[in-house]
């Protein structure tokens, strides 16, 4: 089982990832999906600017894949995130830009 996912520099320990290749403009991509879980105050801050570049260099050391992704799709169950104490279910999918 997976257990972390790297944007940039930036590690995300993840859930649940789902690794596969999707066909766009006849090119096969790699596409993964995940959930992750981020804590309120300074992590929440750290991770939503992170996203907001929306393009990364993406690597999952333990399937030895790395390559330039951007998110297809990204939800998150909390919107208050001023509490340290509260704990967000993030979800986000990364599609291989060429």
């Amino acid at each position: 089982m997976v257990s972390e996912v790297i944007l940039d520099d930036y590690v995300l320990k993840v859930l649940d990832l789902k690794e596969c290749d999707i066909e766009e403009d006849n090119q096969v991509l790699k596409k993964i999906q995940f959930d992750f879980k981020v804590r309120g105050g300074n992590e929440y801050h750290d991770v939503t600017v992170l996203l907001y570049k929306t393009t990364f260099d993406v690597k999952v050391p333990e399937l030895d894949l790395a390559f330039k992704g951007t998110i297809i799709n990204y939800s998150t169950s909390r919107t208050d995130f001023s509490d340290e104490r509260n704990v967000a279910d993030f979800h986000l999918e990364i599609v291989e830009v060429k």
